[in-house]
This record gives structure tokens, sequence and C-alpha cells, in this order.
């Protein structure tokens, strides 16, 4: 079987800034344990503010590229991985590129004149908060999708991951490679990401549903999908259901909902039926923080996806890779797995 960039991720490449806060940082800035949101005019000062008061460590971050390269990890295969998204031309975006090939990805970026984006992860108790200045990853089009060199990795690849986050930079694009996802019958597959994207991206979120094989979320985004649909349940095994009997643009592919709940079961639907996978549990004094655990969850998952392994071995990959990233600063992780 040839597996060289059997999968390709989208989305927005970003420099994690990542520091143990305090409540008072959080309340100052109003941001809250466990969301993501864009920066807005008044967070625009926290970055420096972080990087002066706390302990600040950079970590090659971007939601979709994190789980891209833990698939790459769990794979062990050379080459089976590639992802696109833009970069600035400067020394966050070269450490970005320098990330990538150690990790196996294969990078085409669109390099851009605006500066190379970040996002603040703010720390407490373990939790985190994340607040994304895009900048540069912001400046991602269809023009560079469609060169031949680019449009290449698409052709060549059978699996699709773009997280939610891609909604709010470049729909034209993920709309291209969905259709063609489903001309091919290939998998194409979403992530929810944020509460935001539910709420304030819903219809370009609406118009890419019918093309997603699978979809992938947590419990909060899961209850305001359910909230924004006027589903009126918070029941995640309902919402989960719900979800994956959504009406589909091409019938190859049932699709199926993975959702994560912390340290809750994680739940599947598909086939009209719902299943709980029980997580690995970890001691709280083990956690360091859960930056990148949903993201490292997806990544071990696809890694199976593309062995064309059963669900449970892709959740039991999954649970197992969020496991090794929770026990570390952001979304790192050893040098091989011990899966």
């Amino acid at each position: 079987m040839d597996y060289e960039g059997i999968l390709l991720g989208m989305g927005n490449p970003l420099l994690d800034i990542s520091a143990v806060v305090d409540q008072e940082f959080l309340d100052k800035y109003d941001i809250k344990l466990n969301n993501a949101i864009l920066a807005e005019e008044k967070h625009l000062p926290m970055y420096d503010e972080m990087a002066s008061k706390y302990n600040v460590e950079y970590i090659a971050g971007g939601a979709t590229q994190n789980s891209i390269r833990v698939a790459q990890w769990m794979l062990q295969i050379p080459g089976a991985t590639a992802y696109m998204g833009s970069i600035g031309k400067d020394k966050y975006g070269e450490e970005m590129k320098k990330n990538a090939q150690q990790a196996g990805v294969k990078v085409h970026y669109h390099e851009d004149e605006s500066p190379t984006g970040t996002c603040g992860v703010c720390v407490v108790g373990g939790e985190r908060s994340l607040v994304a200045n895009l900048s540069a990853a912001n400046c991602y089009k269809t023009d560079h999708l469609k060169r031949p060199e680019n449009w290449a990795l698409v052709e060549k690849a059978k699996y699709y991951y773009i997280a939610g986050f891609f909604l709010t930079v470049s729909p034209e694009s993920i709309m291209l490679v969905a259709e063609h996802a489903a001309a091919k019958n290939k998998v194409f597959m979403m992530n929810l990401s944020a509460p935001f994207i539910c709420e304030f991206f819903k219809d370009v979120q609406e118009k890419v549903f019918p093309y997603m094989d699978y979809v992938f979320g947590n419990e909060t985004e899961a209850r305001t999908f359910s909230k924004v649909h006027g589903w009126e349940t918070e029941n995640v095994e309902e919402i989960a259901l719900k979800i994956s009997q959504l009406p589909k643009a091409s019938g190859t592919h049932k699709r199926i909902t993975v959702i994560t709940q912390g340290a809750d079961p994680v739940v599947v639907a598909e086939d009209g039926k719902v299943k709980l996978f029980p997580v690995i549990l970890l001691p709280k004094e083990k956690l360091v923080d859960t930056n990148g655990a949903g993201d490292a969850f997806v990544g071990g998952f696809l890694s199976q996806l593309v062995l064309e392994k059963p669900i449970e071995d892709c959740v039991r990959a999954g649970c197992y890779a969020a496991n090794v990233i929770i026990q570390r600063s952001g979304c790192t992780y050893p040098e091989k797995p011990d899966f």
C-alpha cells in the first residue's frame, strides 16, 4: 500500500505562546478556561505581558497542524502526511517550517508579508484558554491551493482533515477540497473546534457540513452546536447522533460523529447507534496542561483510520495520543510512540 501523502490537513499554522498564568490575568483580559477565541483589540497587549510576567514557552501549534503532526508521529511512515496554511516571512515562520520538517510532515506554506500568527495559551490548574492572533494565517487564499504543486497534494491524498477554525479564513479553499473528496469518494473530515465557530460562523459551517464524513468535537462544542440549531438537548449522545444524521452530499460514506468529553468516555455515533469508549484516566498530579489534547486525540485517531483499522482502534489511538500530550507542555511528544 502506498501511504505517501495519504493524509492532508489545511489550517491556521500558529506559534503557541504558552504560560502558566493566574486567575487575575484571565479576568483582566476577559478570557475563560477551556475556551478558544480570536484576539480582539483588547487582547493584543497580553502577548507581551505574558512574555514579561510569566515563564513563556514557544511551541509550534495550530489545531490542524497539531493533529497532522501527531498522526505523522503515530504512523512512523515517512511522508505519509502533508499540510497547507499561511505563515509569515519571519523567525516564527522559520521556526514553524523547521518544526514541521522535524515532525516529518510535508508542508506547503503560503508565505505572506504579515507576521506569522500566534496563539496565547493561558494555563491555570492544567486547563487552558486560547486566544489566537491569526495575522498571516488569515491570508490563505484559493490561488495558493490551486497552484499545480499544491493541488497535487490534494490529488494524492485519500483523507482530508480541516479544523473548524479554518472556516474563518478560507471557506472557498475548504469547499474545493470537500467537493474533490465527494467526487472521488475520498474521506473528508472536520472539527467543530470552538463554540464561537458554531455560533458566529454557522452559515459557512452549514455549507460545508454535507461534505463531512467524520465530525470531531468536544462536549462544549457539541452542546453549543445543539443550541444554535434549536435542538433543545444538552445530551451529548443525542447530539452526536443528530449530527451524524444531518444531510450528506455523497452517499459513499455514512457520517460518523466523534465527541470527546475530557476524562469522560468518548462518544461515537454512526448508523443510528451510539457507542461509548472510556479514556485512559490520568492522576491529576501528572497533568501538565490540556493544550493540544483534542488535536492529539484527532491525530491518533487519523493515524489508524488511514491504515483502515476499525473504529475501536482509532479511538484507542486517539486516547493514547491525548494521554501523552497532556503530560507535556503544548502539543509535543517523545521521539517514538509506545502504542
